[in-house]
C-alpha cells in the first residue's frame, strides 16, 4: 500500500468493467466473498465535473483517504469510496493505452491510485477484481516511467498470488520487483519478504529462514535516501510478523509464536490484524491449546467488526482445523479448544435481523 505527494500481473489491462462490475455487485467471482458493503450517498471522490479529466492533486487526496479507511477499518471499509472512484474517475477504468497522451504527473496519480485500490481490493476478498486493477496499475506506472509504483504493485501482486495459492507466480512477480540493479534497502526487504512466503510454499525449508534473515539485515541498514516514500509501513512490527508468519510455514511454530504475538499488538493499523490470525493458527499448530483458547476469548468479542477479509477467512480455517483436525504436537484439541473454536466461528458470522 502506497502513500505518495503465469498468472503474474499482465502488461496491460483493458477490463475497466468487469473490474467495476465485480465490486459493484459486492461478490467477487473469482472467490465468492461478499464484503456487504454498499455506496452510500455520501461516498463522494471530490474529483467529479472535470471534463480534461481528474486533477492530480484531488487524485491524490482520494487515494489518501482511501488508506486512510483501510488502516482504520480494513479493505471493506473503503470499499464503498472504491466504487464510487470507479464510477467517477473514468480514468481509474480505461485502458492504459487510451491515456497515453495524459501527462506523466495525471498518470502517476491514476498509477498510484489504481495500487492502493488493487491492496484494498485484495484485503477485501475480491481477488479477481484486485488482480486486474494490479494489472492496471502496473500499465499506467510503466506508462509514465514510475519505477517505484510499479514495484510496489509487483510486491502487492505476489502476497496475492500467494494467498490464492500461486507461489510460483508470486516469486515471478518479486523477481520482477527486484529487476537488475540493486534496490535500497527496504524496498529489497519487502522483496525477501515475499521471495520467502513463496519458497516456503514451494516445500522449501532452508531457503526461506535465509531469505528473512538477509531481510532482517537489511533492515537494520535503516531507511535510505534512495527508499520510496511508500517504504514508511516496513517497520519493526512488520517484519516481525511475516518472520513469524514464514516461520508457521515450515512448521517451526517454537520460533513463529513470539514473533507474531510481538507482532499481533492491539494498537495500529487494521491490517496487522492478519498477524493476530497468523498467531492463533501457529498457537494451534504449536499444540498450545490453553494459549488459544485465551487469545479466541480476547479476539471473539470483536471478530465480526474486522474488516479484512484476508484476517477473517485465516480465523475461520483455523477455527474449522481446530473441530477437525488434528494437532501437530497432540492427538487431538481438548474440548475446551473446541468449544473455542466454536465460539470464534459464531462470532465471525454475521447476525441476521
Amino acid at each position: 500500500m502506497g502513500v505518495n505527494a503465469g498468472t503474474g500481473v499482465g502488461a496491460r489491462t483493458g477490463a475497466g468493467t468487469e473490474v467495476g462490475a465485480e465490486v459493484g455487485a459486492g461478490t467477487d467471482a473469482g472467490t465468492g466473498t461478499d464484503t456487504g458493503t454498499e455506496v452510500g450517498a455520501d461516498a463522494d471522490t471530490g474529483v467529479r465535473d472535470r471534463r480534461d479529466g481528474a486533477d492530480p492533486g484531488a487524485l491524490l487526496a482520494v487515494t489518501r483517504r482511501l488508506i486512510d479507511l483501510d488502516s482504520a477499518g480494513g479493505g471493506s471499509a473503503a470499499v464503498p469510496l472504491v466504487r464510487a472512484v470507479m464510477r467517477e474517475v473514468p480514468e481509474a477504468t480505461a485502458a492504459p493505452a487510451s491515456l497515453a497522451r495524459t501527462g506523466s504527473d495525471r498518470l502517476a496519480a491514476l498509477a498510484e491510485l489504481c495500487e492502493v485500490i488493487g491492496w484494498i481490493l485484495f484485503d477485501a476478498g475480491f481477488h479477481t477484481a484486485a488482480h486486474r486493477v494490479n494489472a492496471r496499475a502496473l500499465a499506467l506506472a510503466e506508462l509514465c516511467g514510475d519505477r517505484w509504483t510499479a514495484r510496489l504493485t509487483l510486491l502487492n501482486d505476489s502476497m496475492l498470488l500467494a494467498h490464492t495459492d500461486h507461489p510460483r507466480a508470486a516469486l515471478a512477480a518479486a523477481a520482477r520487483a527486484r529487476g537488475p540493479r540493486p534496490l535500497p534497502p527496504r524496498v529489497a526487504t519487502l522483496v525477501l519478504i515475499r521471495e520467502a512466503h513463496a519458497t516456503a510454499m514451494l516445500g522449501a525449508r532452508r531457503e526461506p529462514a535465509d531469505l528473512m534473515a538477509r531481510a532482517g539485515s537489511l533492515f537494520l541498514d535503516g531507511v535510505s535516501r534512495g527508499d520510496p516514500a511508500w517504504a514508511w509501513w516496513i517497520d519493526e512490527r512488520e517484519l516481525a510478523g511475516h518472520r513469524g508468519w514464514v516461520a508457521a510455514r515450515v512448521g517451526d511454530f517454537d520460533r513463529a509464536v513470539p514473533l507474531l504475538r510481538a507482532a499481533a499488538a492491539p494498537s495500529g493499523p487494521s491490517y496487522r490484524h492478519l498477524f493476530t490470525a497468523h498467531l492463533l493458527a501457529a498457537l494451534t499448530g504449536a499444540g498450545a491449546w490453553s494459549d488459544a483458547e485465551q487469545l479466541i476469548a480476547d479476539l471473539a468479542p470483536r471478530a465480526a467488526g474486522i474488516g479484512s477479509a484476508r484476517t477473517t477467512e485465516s480465523l475461520r480455517d483455523t477455527a474449522v482445523r481446530l473441530l477437525r483436525a488434528r494437532g501437530h504436537r497432540h492427538d487431538r484439541a481438548p474440548a475446551s479448544a473446541r468449544d473455542a473454536a466454536v465460539f470464534l466461528l459464531e462470532s465471525l458470522t454475521p447476525t441476521s435481523h
